[in-house]
């Protein structure tokens, strides 16, 4: 009974925590556009964690833990994206954890916590309503639940009263209780805000309890004694096919056919060796960018399973030197692919997908490179999880203050026809389609046009563009929508001088 009592506050407190952070939540974003007050509710929870967590404070060290959450949200700040969003909740479930002393010091063992938690996350408020409902039946429910009630009917009555009277002594609070119209109040209670309340609910409750599910683990039966000392004596099939003549073999005839693919690239590639007939530089690029990635993996793998620590490969010098051989020519695999596309795009323009394809491109090479440390250190597969997914991390957390809407829109407007009278036409309405960023981009290009060629077109998208700062400026007008990235956006906006197409240039009309 003690034990439930002490653990009721507890519940009933975080609970209480919870209901103010969903009124929040419904104050900043129901029917309203999203832009700061995402930084600031995730400011918000952070604090509920730190308040129902109070034993934290006594370590030594707790206040390095905000600071670091307060940089993990910090690309909120600058615009409220997918990207930005998983990474603050990534930031909040490790403070989170960490605050209740559940957080592994492994940064891979730490990436499975964040998983389990966000598998989890949706399920825990119903939980814990149904583990505590069991408790309070098992030691007396009814009269816990009936105390808890008549705990408050005096400060509600007792409330209730006072604040009448300071009704008619105050015209003040009088005016203020006229204005709760018990209708209207009724019309807020709606499905899709009540389901909007639970969805809060039950985020913010992960949040405030943060627990993990608990895998059960099968353990194996052990093998009999007799058994096992025959799979020690026995060559198995597994032995031959992938033993350690069977894998220096195999890096020998890699190492030969990847050189083979690296002198071709070195030849047409940056050599500028003439083609065969029918076969055009930007066919050859886009044909071998990608599966030259999924061989690069393919060969990670192949390296990982070759050289496990501690077997008897991994031991071996000669199968480490063509390891670093094989891994380096990798490398050089991924720079090529990284050319090509780089080629490509220079005839094709740039789009979000060859953006990422980039950036994916760089970090395959950083996974070889890590590859390599790990044989060369003698470190475990552990450590290598870990060091490329703080890798990733850290190039996601770039990539949040990175504006790839504007850097498209100014790579395809700098490199068009119409700009420097090489390659391929602007796709104007591409660059339109990647919102407001691309609008000094699609300015420099409706003047140039302007300014040079027949205005039909031009005319057209500059209406369309004009439209769409007209929406703009009126979402930028609420104050939850501001970002930084965006206030650096409406500075441009109110300096830049209004786009006039001459009067001299008439648009062509049908049947002239």
């Amino acid at each position: 009974m003690t034990a439930l009592f002490s653990a009721a506050p507890s519940y009933c407190s975080r609970f209480g925590v919870a209901i103010l952070l969903a009124a929040l939540a419904d104050f900043l974003f129901y029917g309203q556009p999203a832009g700061i007050t995402v930084f600031l509710f995730a400011l918000l929870i952070a604090a509920a964690v730190v308040a129902v967590h109070p034993a934290a404070f006594n370590d030594g060290r707790v206040w390095l833990k905000p600071i670091a959450l307060l940089v993990a949200l910090l690309p909120l700040a600058e615009n409220v994206s997918t990207l930005s969003v998983s990474i603050a909740l990534a930031a909040l479930t490790v403070f989170a954890l960490s605050l209740s002393g559940r957080l592994r010091h492994s940064i891979a063992r730490i990436a499975g916590q964040i998983v389990l938690f966000g598998l989890a996350a949706p399920f825990r408020f119903v939980i814990d309503f149904i583990r505590w409902r069991r408790t309070a039946r098992r030691f007396g429910g009814r009269r816990i639940r009936l105390a808890a009630i008549a705990v408050w009917v005096m400060p509600l009555t007792l409330g209730a009263v006072f604040l009448a009277l300071f009704g008619a002594a105050n015209p003040v609070i009088d005016y203020w209780l006229s204005l709760i119209d018990l209708v209207r109040l009724l019309d807020l209670i709606q499905l899709a805000r009540i389901a909007f309340w639970l969805f809060v609910l039950a985020a913010v409750w992960a949040f405030l309890r943060p627990r993990l599910p608990r895998l059960v683990r099968r353990i194996p039966r052990a093998l009999p004694a007799v058994s096992a000392q025959a799979g020690k004596t026995a060559t198995t099939i597994e032995d031959i096919l992938f033993g350690k003549a069977a894998i220096l073999r195999a890096l020998i005839v890699f190492n030969i056919l990847f050189a083979l693919q690296t002198a071709l690239d070195a030849a047409y590639l940056w050599g500028g060796a003439a083609l065969p007939d029918g076969l055009s530089y930007a066919s050859y690029a886009h044909r071998g960018a990608y599966p030259l990635i999924v061989t690069a993996l393919l060969a990670a793998g192949f390296v990982l399973a070759a050289l496990r620590p501690g077997s008897e490969t991994s031991a071996d010098p000669l199968i480490r030197r063509l390891v670093y051989a094989w891994v380096a020519q990798n490398i050089m695999l991924v720079i090529s692919s990284i050319l090509r596309l780089d080629l490509y795009v220079g005839i094709y323009a740039l789009t979000y997908w060859r953006v990422a394809a980039f950036v994916w491109m760089g970090l395959v090479a950083a996974g070889l490179a890590l590859i390599i440390a790990r044989i060369a250190l003698r470190k475990s597969n552990e450590w290598l999880l870990s060091a490329n997914l703080l890798t990733l991390s850290l190039t996601l957390y770039a990539g949040c203050f990175i504006n790839f809407a504007a850097t498209i829109a100014n790579y395809n407007v700098d490199h068009s026809l119409e700009m420097t009278g090489q390659g391929i036409p602007l796709d104007a309405w591409y660059l339109h389609s990647l919102g407001p960023g691309a609008f000094p981009a699609l300015d420099r290009f409706l003047e140039h046009q302007g300014k040079t060629t027949a205005a039909g077109t031009v005319r057209e998208l500059a209406g369309v563009r004009g439209s769409d700062e007209i929406w703009y400026r009126t979402i930028q007008q609420n104050w939850r929508a501001w970002s930084f990235r965006d206030w650096r956006l409406l500075r441009y906006l109110d300096t830049k001088e209004p786009f006039v197409i001459p009067s001299a240039i008439e648009p062509s009309m049908p049947g002239r």
